[in-house]
């Protein structure tokens, strides 16, 4: 902890720097904010004009010089009237120091030296001589609204790397270069599996026939997995009465995420955010016995947020998803066991894709915020004993977890399945969360053995969350190497000359005829350009055909990425590659 707390204080350290480096050239600029980041840190600027890289070098070598000369860090505290006379030509810390008034913050300035001077609550090294000076850089620029909001003017964020050493340094950006190869949007077009259209709208991705290909295997597996799992499959109305969100809370605590109401004749209706009262309204629809309980509802859900157009990213955040979503209504003394179960869902359904528990994936558990009414329903006693039932399967099944203050939803802690990306961050991917007070709010309740109506409990479950983003992690994961069950085209007949193509169509109706995805490379090209082509795609197996294999009534295989290659029989091939799809090795 000690280490994380000093790497901060480096990261905070060079922001300062680098806005003491930046008001050295331009004297005029206007300082906005300037935050520790996950790898490094970032100042925002209004500045007289855009940034040239040879800007970049120039704050940077500057920076290094303010790192040499072992420049000292010291804060005091100050009065509003004189924070307000020390930053009276910086309109954006202005803004800030009248927030703080109002929520009753102190306030505090750092200098750093003689050289600058800024409002900050602190969290620095001593002097500039423990920051190392070969273990930060500048890496880039970007547009930035001020407090976040496109209503505010658009300032200039300068991003920096920050690290303990040069080698860690290095080694990050290594990973960086790896992660831009593998980046899901670069590989969605080059592997044609989906596209964006502006006459359609932002966040709205379109799958192509490929794309969907792996969609609709992804639904199968979780469909036919969830099944034998005891979930029973619903289908309800992607959009409903707002009365209805405004009987759950979602409404208007989450308003600002939906979309506008439709006014349809005497109805006020709005596109879906989640799917939970949909599912206990089917619930209420007739009386429940104790045998019934657990209850395990399932639906692939489409849902709706409004996500802001800066935050929108490929297939990882998009405006309208489908959710692998679930809700399992139980007697409270059963919940454990059900949470227990979910888990083992889910590290069976991650296994089968090929995610390590504690390596690609791991939980994380999101405690209540008690201080935030709007974020946290008032039972104290409840969500201890949430909390306690969440931390202590967790414990027992010996998941890799941390745990989260005030990240919880108002409804109830959860467990959070927290995705390593390629690039090193985590992405959290779906939750699992109990919850007591949506059975209060809609009255849900069922009859115990000695006749009497008791309240269940409600765990909200996701097993491989929203297909979209699952799709994002899994492109990068594979780098658009699909094992064959996925793959859009898992083999290709690749004939040697034309007159080898109508025993190639036999081969390849064989496949078909064993719901084996295959196809025929093109006519009219050379065997080589074909193999290539085949390679680009990612095809899984190519399937050479010339004489030999017309005489034998074989095929000479030749599997993704390796230039080995081996005869089978047609037949033999078909049974291989139907196993390893139907296992989904």
């Amino acid at each position: 902890m000690e280490k994380a707390d000093k790497l901060d204080g480096i990261r905070h350290s060079l922001a300062h720097l680098l806005a003491a480096a930046v008001l050295k050239k331009f004297p005029k600029a206007k300082m906005a904010i300037g935050p520790v980041i996950e790898n490094g840190f970032y100042y925002d600027f209004k500045l007289p004009r855009p940034l040239t890289p040879e800007d970049l070098k120039e704050f940077e070598k500057e920076m290094r010089h303010f790192v040499n000369q072992r420049i000292p860090f010291s804060g005091r505290k100050v009065t509003l009237a004189e924070a307000k006379k020390i930053f009276k030509e910086q309109p954006f810390k202005l803004e800030l120091i009248k927030d703080f008034a109002k929520e009753k913050a102190p306030l505090s300035v750092y200098k750093t030296g003689d050289v600058f001077l800024d409002l900050c609550r602190g969290g620095h090294v001593k002097n500039t001589s423990e920051i190392p000076a070969d273990g930060f850089k500048l890496s880039h620029v970007a547009g930035a609204y001020w407090k976040g909001d496109e209503k505010n003017p658009m300032l200039t964020r300068i991003y920096g790397l920050a690290f303990n050493s040069k080698k860690e340094l290095e080694d990050y950006e290594k990973l960086q270069e790896e992660a831009k190869k593998r980046d899901h949007r670069k590989l969605g077009a080059d592997l044609d599996l989906f596209v964006f259209s502006d006459i359609i709208g932002k966040g709205l991705p379109l799958l192509t026939p490929k794309g969907t290909i792996i969609r609709k295997e992804l639904e199968k597996f979780v469909y036919e997995t969830e099944t034998k799992w005891g979930y029973q499959h619903v289908i309800t109305p992607p959009l409903a009465k707002v009365e209805l969100y405004e009987k759950s809370g979602h409404y208007p605590y989450y308003k600002n995420t939906m979309y506008p109401v439709m006014q349809v004749d005497e109805d006020k209706l709005i596109l879906r955010p989640m799917t939970c009262p949909h599912h206990f309204m089917l619930y209420k629809s007739r009386p429940h016995s104790y045998r019934e309980l657990p209850m395990r509802i399932a639906e692939l859900a489409s849902q709706f947020r409004y996500e802001k157009s800066g935050e929108l990213t490929g297939l990882m955040r998009v405006r309208m998803f489908c959710l692998a979503d679930a809700h399992i209504i139980t007697p409270p003394e059963k919940a454990k066991e059900e949470i227990k179960k979910v888990l083992d869902l889910i590290d069976y359904m991650n296994e089968t894709l090929g995610l390590k528990k504690g390596v690609d994936y791991r939980y994380r558990l999101s405690l209540g915020d008690r201080k935030d009414p709007k974020k946290y329903y008032k039972d104290d006693k409840a969500w201890d004993k949430a909390e306690d039932i969440l931390r202590s399967v967790l414990k027992e099944v010996k998941a890799p977890f941390s745990e989260a203050e005030n990240e919880a939803a108002f409804y109830g802690p959860k467990i959070d399945v927290q995705m390593k990306k390629v690039n090193g961050q985590e992405e959290t991917a779906f939750t699992v969360q109990y919850d007591f007070v949506m059975p209060k709010r809609f009255e849900l309740t069922y009859i115990d053995e000695g006749g009497k109506e008791k309240q269940p409990i409600v765990i909200h479950r996701s097993s491989i969350g929203a297909f979209e983003r699952t799709m994002a992690l899994l492109i990068e994961f594979y780098a658009g190497d699909f094992p064959v069950w996925l793959a859009p085209v898992q083999a290709r007949v690749v004939p040697v000359s034309d007159r080898h193509r109508a025993y190639g169509e036999k081969v390849l109706e064989k496949m078909k005829n064993a719901d084996i995805r295959a196809d025929m490379a093109n006519e009219g090209e050379t065997l080589g350009k074909n193999i290539r082509q085949g390679e680009l795609e990612k095809i899984p197996y190519l399937l050479i055909i010339g004489d030999r294999e017309m005489e034998k009534n074989s095929v000479n295989i030749r599997e993704r990425h390796t230039k080995e290659t081996r005869d089978i029989s047609t037949d033999k091939f078909v049974e291989e590659i139907g196993r390893k799809i139907s296992e989904k090795k």
